[in-house]
């Protein structure tokens, strides 16, 4: 089948999805971006595919479909999908206490005052499971630079990766930092993640990235994901850039001498996956399809639907509740989930979106979304921090749907 009758099969319109790789050339001749690769489908058929740019500019490398990427906070609903697996197993519970697993922060106070030692009042309740997969647990991270106790986490490294301490450190460094608020009561982007990272690995009895291999990589073949890149990899991996105001990206990392060539310290839940495009469009097709992918069952059709609900308190929205939102995503309308935003009210998005459409990103610009009233998956892949710098997310999700004919609602 050729690509514009598969597209019209699918419901789209081939000429329409050409308006992507338009745009993405765009970025990439400007220096906005060193590569762009964006897959979309629908009920897990590719529908279309956009591959610009160099994998490694540096030595002109050209970008491919099996580029491997540094998907940071993607691995965040890798994570939480791994915790619900142990949910649905009744050995781990939403409503638990995160004291009941971790004894040493049962007595964590709230920031009050002070830059250590700390003066703190007792939280109005205790920290929750809940807490962590939906960034209400008063944690924090430390690159947010708003807070003395952002100020904590980056003097005791809580968030380094390679070449400091491993999950159990993390949790011990955590214990001796208060919280930035009373768990329920705000949304922060924090470490949460990396919490459930912990809870994964101490609940399961085994290592983090043996329990995302059992449970999910390999049930859902996703052989090119895991949390450091192999030797065979090496030749397929991207060059990382920051993003410089007013000129080119500079070099962050380079994928000859990065630390992800080798295993890192920290097996950090919360961002330390590197994968690619089509792996990660196999599980987000997993997610849309409630749960399975190809005979591989990861999880009951309403523990998807739990996750993909709006779960901040009151029925709020990110603006209503966010202490700290830096994408360049705006977020009237939008919820959090277990483990990903979750849109509740699609007008208020001003995007032609879905209600239950629920997605992420990573801080190197990446992001997948996942449309259950349409049947429809998107990965795009970069390596530009930070992910604030160009409001790519916003313009895919307007290019797609604009190039969508038949629609479910």
């Amino acid at each position: 089948m050729d690509q514009i009758t598969r597209a019209k099969t699918l419901g789209f319109s081939a000429e329409r999805l050409g308006r992507i790789d338009a745009h993405l050339k765009r970025y990439v001749d400007a220096g906005k971006f060193p590569m762009a690769q964006f897959v979309l489908a629908r009920q897990g058929q590719v529908v279309h595919q956009s591959v610009v740019g160099q994998q490694d500019p540096e030595r002109g490398i050209a970008l491919a479909e099996n580029t491997v990427f540094r998907i940071y906070s993607m691995t965040k609903p890798v994570t939480s999908v791994a915790l619900m697996t142990l949910v649905e197993e009744g050995l781990i519970a939403l409503d638990d206490t995160v004291a009941k697993y971790i004894p040493e922060w049962r007595d964590l106070g709230v920031y009050s005052a002070g830059i250590g030692p700390y003066l703190t009042t007792p939280p109005a309740r205790p920290m929750q499971v809940v807490d962590l997969l939906r960034h209400t647990s008063g944690l924090t991270y430390g690159f947010q630079n708003r807070t003395n106790v952002d100020a904590a986490y980056r003097k005791a490294k809580v968030e380094l990766m390679h070449g400091g301490t491993d999950l159990e450190g993390m949790i011990g460094q955590l214990a001796k930092i208060p919280l930035e608020f009373s768990p329920g009561e705000a949304w922060n982007y924090s470490v949460s993640t990396d919490v459930v990272g912990y809870l994964v690995q101490k609940v399961a009895g085994k290592p983090l990235d043996e329990v995302f291999a059992e449970r999910i990589f390999q049930p859902l073949k996703m052989a090119d994901t895991g949390f450091h890149v192999r030797e065979d990899q090496r030749s397929r991996f991207a060059a990382c850039y920051d993003a410089v105001p007013g000129g080119r990206p500079k070099l962050q990392d380079d994928p000859q001498a990065s630390p992800y060539l080798a295993p890192p310290s920290l097996l950090s839940g919360g961002g330390g996956l590197v994968s690619t495009a089509a792996d990660y469009m196999r599980f987000a097709n997993m997610l849309v399809n409630g749960g399975e992918l190809e005979g591989a069952r990861i999880l009951a059709p309403k523990t998807i639907r739990l996750m993909a609900a709006n779960h901040l308190p009151g029925g709020q929205d990110l603006t209503q509740m966010s202490r700290s939102l830096f994408s360049e995503s705006t977020n009237a309308g939008v919820g959090f989930g277990l483990g990903f935003a979750v849109v509740f009210d699609p007008p208020q998005t001003l995007l032609p979106s879905s209600k239950g459409e629920f997605y992420w990103g990573g801080m190197a610009s990446t992001a997948f979304w996942v449309d259950p009233v349409e049947e429809v998956t998107a990965v795009f892949m970069t390596q530009l921090i930070p992910s604030s710098t160009w409001p790519i997310r916003r313009e895919l999700r307007t290019l797609t749907y604009a190039a969508l004919m038949e629609t479910n609602g």
